[in-house]
């Protein structure tokens, strides 16, 4: 069995290294498309990176199933899975703002063993094997010691509703920058999460997220001695899309942050909706 996890270990990072080299040839001559709403982009270097990824993966494991962000789930049945994401930060990518990487995840049997985040722009690989730590770049990283809320500087995106229930996600945002040192939104949320796990920030949080944007920077966190869970504290659900991740030391501290800005959320689009209702029965 080690062999063939090294041989997954290989291959992810062949077909990750594949996707960069998409990017950076694409980055100077980006065609566009939108898919679910206007701010929900797609660009050639997603759709060429993708079936680079997984040609890479089927050329050396044809009977394992693949979910991809672009293409959906293939038809295999097996007990592993590769779960990708060709370009997390296309938006960043189609405006050339340098935030955007390839993340691939391989599963055995439901649960994530090999992970990759790779920023080609950056040259920085983050990966990760279960129960053998994460590393940036071949050397060891570990999350950061930060133990208070008030000293710490966290990561955040908006989802593709931003717009339709921009009060509800304010609301966290204004609940934590009122409580943390600082908040950055850079718009890559596998970076995000890698980002807690090499200590660079202290924690991170974020609404509608898939499961091809957080498979692999999950267990990179996980293995970097980070935490990562459903924002109300359970574990971890890949469909489950809202997530805190952290040094593991600041968890239930944005626990308790999470749980005020959405009592004051709730109440805030329950008012709005209300006055939606009124508006249209008249």
């Amino acid at each position: 069995m080690r062999t063939v996890s090294n041989e997954i270990e290989r291959v992810a990072l062949r077909a990750a290294r594949a996707a960069g080299k998409i990017h950076l040839k694409r980055l100077s001559r980006i065609t566009i498309a939108r898919k679910s709403s206007a701010i929900d982009l797609v660009t050639e270097a997603d759709r060429e990176a993708e079936a680079a990824v997984i040609a890479t993966i089927h050329r050396a494991f044809p009977d394992h199933a693949v979910l991809a962000e672009e293409s959906g789930a293939t038809a295999h049945r097996s007990e592993h899975r590769w779960i990708v994401d060709p370009l997390d930060g296309t938006t960043n990518f189609a405006h050339g703002f340098p935030q955007f990487c390839v993340s691939i995840a391989c599963e055995r049997h439901g649960k994530v063993q090999t992970a990759i985040v790779y920023d080609a722009l950056k040259r920085e690989c983050f990966t990760a094997t279960r129960g053998r730590g994460a590393r940036l770049n071949g050397k060891l990283i570990r999350v950061s010691t930060q133990n208070r809320l008030s000293g710490a500087l966290l990561s955040t995106g908006f989802p593709y509703d931003a717009r339709e229930r921009r009060h509800y996600y304010l609301r966290f945002w204004e609940e934590f920058m009122a409580t943390v040192q600082g908040i950055r939104r850079t718009g890559a949320a596998a970076l995000d999460i890698a980002y807690v796990a090499a200590g660079r920030v202290d924690a991170m949080w974020e609404f509608g997220l898939k499961p091809w944007d957080v498979a692999a920077a999950a267990l990179i966190l996980e293995e970097s001695h980070g935490r990562i869970s459903n924002m109300d504290g359970s574990p971890l659900d890949l469909a489950g899309g809202n997530v805190i991740g952290s040094n593991a030391r600041l968890h239930s501290q944005m626990m308790k942050v999470v749980a005020r800005a959405r009592a004051a959320a709730d109440r805030i689009e329950a008012k709005g909706n209300s006055g939606r209702t009124r508006i249209k029965s008249r």
